[in-house]
């Protein structure tokens, strides 16, 4: 009976260390997911035909608050750079 319960242990350990490299992983995609919009948004901005006002505007926004303000570049910023060009 003891045997049963300390293979019982090991599988559960096994798939406790299962779930935190899948939890590992999740997390290290998750951040270079974030890094490259991150970093696609400072290009794109860069790229983009805002006077050099407005870049800076957008670039220290993209630095204060990294993920709302790349999303905010992509959803409002870059299609209001195309339609003033």
């Amino acid at each position: 009976m003891s045997m049963l319960l300390a293979h019982g242990g090991a599988a559960a350990e096994a798939g406790g260390q299962i779930f935190g490299m899948a939890l590992l992983g999740a997390l290290a995609l998750g951040l270079l997911a974030y890094a490259v919009l991150f970093i696609a948004a400072l290009i794109s901005i860069v790229a983009s035909p805002h006077g050099m006002g407005m870049k800076v505007v957008w670039i220290v926004f993209a630095f204060i608050a990294p993920f709302i303000g790349s999303v905010l570049w992509f959803a409002l910023g870059r299609r209001d750079a195309f339609r003033t060009a």
